[in-house]
């Protein structure tokens, strides 16, 4: 596939990565402090030493060609493992921070995150935390070229999936309805059979709470009215605080959700769980904060 090598630059690399990254040549140079010119430039010189094409124009942007989605992955474990010799270096050095980055999916509840996290920052030995989100398949492309420890998720990554990675589940919790006060109020009373025709914010269709709150549904039967549907949790409950829908969180953290979100709880469904993983590119966990990470975590979610 690739032609030559002898013209590959790690600059080159890095600019192809914030393009790949954000999409944009204009955006990429702006956090480059660079002209979108000079980036263009960059990456011409970068598809010639290779001989493809690694962008298409798409819109007001820039798309990875199918060659780029294959490059990606690999210039990713470039600049991890660049990160990892790094560590090794603040490691030894006395007084510099340990560096954990840690992946979380955009589904997880964000209310959920720093509880699960805040072990990190009890350890003996200074952690400097790295926190990123996005999409279950993004993270796993990271996790597996070494640009992240942990990856968290509220569904395990796929056991027939392109890359090897190992789930590590961490508990689970039954789910409980939540809404803003007036709408509360008005839909408490024969809970469950008051959700029919109620507003409700649910998930999006492709979620594994999802599947799980459309069966039971139907089991107890009552049709919601499906006001909108979100990938991301966080956005999901904003909306709720304004009172537009009734929506769901995880029973486990109903207290921190109705402080957080000024919300009233209507009804608990121990029956709809929802299960947490800590994902890894290893079987055996080792690295002390991912442990102390998972351990406090299955503490947390048994109870």
């Amino acid at each position: 596939m690739l032609s030559s090598v002898e013209g590959l630059n790690f600059k080159h690399l890095m600019y192809f990565l914030r393009v790949a990254r954000v999409g944009s040549l204009v955006r990429a140079s702006g956090s480059l402090g660079l002209a979108p010119s000079t980036v263009s430039a960059q990456i011409r010189t970068l598809e010639q030493s290779l001989g493809v094409r690694l962008f298409e124009r798409r819109n007001r942007g820039v798309a990875l060609t199918d060659v780029g989605r294959e490059v990606l992955p690999y210039v990713e474990e470039i600049f991890g493992l660049g990160i990892d010799i790094e560590d090794v270096i603040q490691g030894r050095a006395p007084g510099r921070s340990k560096r954990l980055v840690v992946g979380v999916t955009t589904a997880l509840h964000k209310v959920l995150t720093p509880i699960l996290l805040a072990p990190v920052f009890r350890l003996p030995d200074p952690v400097r935390l790295d926190c990123r989100e996005g999409r279950l398949e993004r993270m796993l492309s990271e996790l597996a070229g070494h640009g992240l420890d942990i990856v968290l998720s509220d569904s395990p990554a796929p056991s027939k999936g392109p890359i090897r990675v190992f789930n590590h589940l961490l508990g689970e919790s039954g789910t409980t309805f939540f809404a803003a006060e007036k709408l509360a109020e008005a839909h408490r009373s024969r809970f469950p059979q008051s959700l029919d025709g109620a507003p409700v914010l649910l998930p999006s269709a492709a979620s594994p709470l999802r599947h799980s709150l459309d069966q039971w549904f139907s089991a107890v039967g009552v049709r919601p009215r499906v006001v909108a549907e979100f990938e991301d949790n966080a956005i999901l409950k904003a909306f709720g605080e304004t009172g537009l829908g009734i929506f769901t969180g995880p029973t486990v953290i109903a207290a921190e959700i109705r402080h957080m979100y000024r919300a009233l709880q209507i009804g608990r469904v121990d029956g709809v769980r929802e299960r947490y993983y800590a994902i890894t590119v290893g079987r055996r966990i080792q690295n002390p904060a991912v442990a102390a990470i998972t351990d406090a975590a299955r503490e947390k979610l048994s109870g």
